[in-house]
């Protein structure tokens, strides 16, 4: 097997990662992570039906997600989450094609957050100021600016950027706050036109089936904190409550956001890219308080900062910890010198977003929600991949003939990974169902169909090719000194 030629790396001192994050904030952390209210528009504009949706990812998804980050935490303590986990239960290609999805896909995500802190912050400035969202000079600029801010905070450790992440959680919880408090004052003064008739399943349910990949799409993140597992201080306390905490927190939000759209705004007027500020900027003018527009997108923006900081940060640990092992360049394992943090990874992570923010405003035209909707399709089948293998995983150690119990016994661990593998395995499958923006659907299988095989065979090629080059040029080097 191709797999049995590469060898492991001599053996060295493993870098030194500095232990920051508290319980606070892991809570916020999974909050800003776990929870964004810019997924929100895009599944709500599907209708009432999505909040059934919303219950049965909580219940079959999300719940056994807590349950496989704090057991697989458990027994495989240490820096790369999603990587480490499958690398320890399935081997290393496996543990490297798991991390390298969860990285690919941020690669698309993080750019597209850009974007989104563009469109929401121009409402802080007023008025008169919101066309500048359609201004490509004034977004790129604004764009690059976040992007390397941010950079610059996680390079210099997540002491410093965790507070990026906390007031981005913060933000989040406030923002999603006073948009549910204005969605009942709507309500409660004006009443609502949804009827039980508008939670009920479509005749045609095509457009539906593509919301459900999204959502649990939108409930991961509960495992981003393991990823950074050698920097949380005595993670084996503090990382359960954190999980049950944080998770409990997201969910509420997403089901309250979600029912505040669809009772006082009709899913005709929700936009997908900018749904909850105009969401927020119609119902206050209903109830006359257009004044709190600002101040919202104020907080939105803080919140928008906030996720990427997270996603930037957490999932350039993943190139950190395959350049460890080899199957990447090494160079991307190395941490700073004075801030302990792994910037290389960070640095090219940074670049590769920067790139696709430039194409995106290069090559962007006609059709910007189309392929919005594409771009978000293709990240939901990357992201929920390391989720077959971590689910995967809590069958695997149960059915074991050794089994010994970590945090929770066999058979919850059976019942969680079964439920956690159905539902996941669904999600990628409906994803490639096109939404309702999509309108070719020749275009998008292949882009879909594509670009999924693109990025798992240039994964086999890092790991194969140049992962066996590189073993051999270790074994040339060291048969001199042997």
């Amino acid at each position: 097997m191709a797999n049995e030629v590469i060898t492991k790396p001599a053996a060295q001192e493993a870098p030194h990662l500095r232990r920051v994050l508290g319980k606070r904030d892991l809570v916020l952390l999974f909050v800003v992570a776990v929870f964004n209210l810019n997924v929100v528009p895009s599944i709500a504009a599907n209708g009432g039906v999505t909040v059934w949706l919303w219950m049965i990812s909580l219940i079959l998804f999300f719940w056994p997600q807590g349950i496989a980050v704090i057991e697989l935490a458990h027994r495989y303590p240490g820096e790369g989450g999603v990587y480490l986990w499958a690398k320890e239960v399935f081997g290393d290609f496996h543990g490297f094609l798991s991390g390298w999805c969860y990285w690919t896909n941020n690669m698309m995500y993080v750019p597209t957050v850009m974007l989104y802190f563009v469109g929401v912050s121009v409402f802080v400035l007023g008025e008169g100021h919101r066309g500048l969202a359609d201004n490509k000079a004034f977004a790129l600029t604004a764009s690059l600016v976040l992007l390397v801010l941010l950079v610059v905070l996680n390079v210099v450790g997540l002491g410093v950027g965790k507070w990026v992440n906390n007031l981005g959680g913060l933000g989040t919880a406030i923002a999603a706050a006073l948009l549910i408090g204005l969605g009942i004052v709507v309500c409660t003064r004006f009443g609502t036109a949804v009827t039980a008739a508008d939670f009920k399943i479509p005749a045609n349910p095509r457009f539906v089936l593509n919301s459900f990949g999204v959502i649990c799409f939108g409930l991961v993140g509960l495992e981003l904190a393991s990823v950074m597992g050698d920097e949380i201080d005595n993670p084996q306390k503090t990382l359960p409550g954190a999980v049950a905490w944080g998770g409990v927190l997201a969910g509420l939000l997403y089901v309250g956001a979600t029912l505040t759209l669809l009772v006082a705004v009709s899913k005709e007027s929700i936009s997908v890219l900018q749904g909850i500020v105009q969401a927020v900027s119609y119902m206050a003018a209903r109830v006359g308080v257009a004044w709190i527009v600002a101040p919202f997108a104020f907080l939105l923006s803080l919140s928008i900062a906030g996720i990427g900081s997270a996603w930037l940060g957490g999932s350039a640990r993943i190139p950190f910890v395959a350049g460890l092992d080899s199957y990447m360049p090494s160079w991307l394992g190395k941490i700073h010198p004075k801030y302990a943090t792994p910037y290389a990874a960070l640095i090219v992570h940074a670049a590769v977003s920067l790139i696709l923010v430039v194409i995106n405003f290069t090559f962007s035209g006609a059709g910007v929600q189309e392929t919005f909707q594409k771009l978000l399709s293709l990240a939901v089948v990357l992201q929920l991949i390391p989720f077959l293998y971590m689910f995967g995983a809590l069958l695997k150690i149960a059915a074991g003939d050794s089994f010994a119990k970590g945090r929770y016994s066999k058979a919850t661990l059976i019942a969680a990974g079964a439920s956690g593998l159905i539902t996941t395995s669904m999600g990628i499958a409906l994803a490639f169902f096109p939404a309702q923006q999509i309108t070719s659907l020749y275009s998008y299988e292949v882009w879909m169909a594509g670009g999924t095989l693109f990025f798992i065979g240039l994964a086999a090629f890092f790991f194969f090719v140049y992962g066996r080059r590189k073993a051999a040029r270790k074994l040339a080097t060291a048969a001199p000194a042997l």
